[in-house]
């Protein structure tokens, strides 16, 4: 079964389109990556999932249920940790935990819900005393009451230091390993690379790209940057730029020096150093470097602006 699944998704506001028939679909037990510019529409995407919003048209089913129709049955199932949540600043962490727990029906531990969270130091204070990374904390902590189904993470790793992203990622890791199902929002491309499994890429309401990481960069011109260490630069890096255009998909992006960078699919770096030894060129050394999902990211949405 699907955790999340969505068909022709289109949301309107006035005269502005926020979603533009997005269809998704989210396997359970994949940690899933959700990614766009500000203004995409990946807001909106959370919200109609949560019930927050209605969809001007489509559906969406979350765990096998209508998100509109059956909003409880949903809520029973997920955890949420959302942009923009908030605290109950007179009540305590173990407080906070007390009601979700209840509330849930569960039978957690609220001082081990918030060790995992590296937050039992301050389980007795009053969240009004506390910085934004430790509400952070909280938050997360009420989301994993219960072993929720299916984790909703909005941009989780805001406001945490680079120790509580490193703890973030190790937790969704923990969750994933349990049998959870990841589904989190971020602009931060590399704490989003270190953990996915699947990546989707939203521009102007439209679901533009959807793979793993390494999948994207097999579909982008200059998945993969090979460093070429030419033996005698002078003479060969014009014959390097002429062979290389000649390439479909192949473009030289950087010369340093007797290094000269290549952009190419990551299938046709053997293509490209056959191409430059049939040319005459000779190659000293060479080394390649996977393209980050940033540049995968501005590609994606270059090329659609473009379009």
């Amino acid at each position: 079964m699907t955790a999340i699944e969505l068909n022709g998704l289109r949301k309107e506001y006035a005269d502005v389109v926020a979603l533009d028939g997005v269809d998704l679909t989210v396997e359970e037990g994949e940690v899933f990556g959700f990614l766009g510019p500000n203004g995409a529409g990946k807001s909106t995407t959370i919200n109609i999932l949560l019930d927050f919003v209605r969809p001007t048209a489509g559906s969406a089913e979350v765990l096998g249920h209508d998100a509109q129709e059956e909003p409880t049955a949903i809520r029973e199932r997920i955890g949420v940790l959302p942009e923009g949540y908030d605290v109950y600043e007179r009540l305590s962490a173990r407080e906070h935990l007390a009601f979700v727990i209840e509330s849930k029906d569960a039978d957690d531990d609220p001082k081990e819900l918030l060790e995992r969270v590296g937050l039992a130091d301050a389980i007795d204070r009053r969240a009004g005393g506390y910085s934004k990374g430790m509400k952070q904390r909280l938050v997360l902590a009420m989301a994993l009451v219960g072993q929720p189904d299916l984790l909703v993470l909005d941009e989780p790793t805001t406001g945490l230091d680079p120790n509580g992203a490193r703890e973030m990622r190790e937790l969704i890791r923990q969750e994933s390993e349990r049998g959870a199902t990841i589904f989190f929002s971020s602009h931060i491309l590399s704490q989003v690379e270190a953990v996915c499994d699947t990546v989707g890429i939203l521009q102007s309401g439209q679901l533009i790209a959807k793979d793993s990481v390494e999948g994207l960069r097999d579909a982008v011109q200059g998945g993969m940057t090979l460093w070429v260490t030419l033996a005698d630069p002078a003479s060969d890096i014009g014959t390097v730029e002429d062979t290389v255009s000649g390439l479909d998909g192949a473009s030289v992006t950087e010369t340093d020096g007797d290094r000269v960078a290549i952009g190419c699919n990551s299938t046709q770096k053997m293509d490209v150093l056959n191409a430059l030894n049939d040319a005459g060129v000779d190659v000293a050394n060479f080394e390649t470097e996977d393209q980050s999902l940033e540049e995968l990211f501005t590609a994606y949405t270059e090329q659609e602006v473009k379009a």
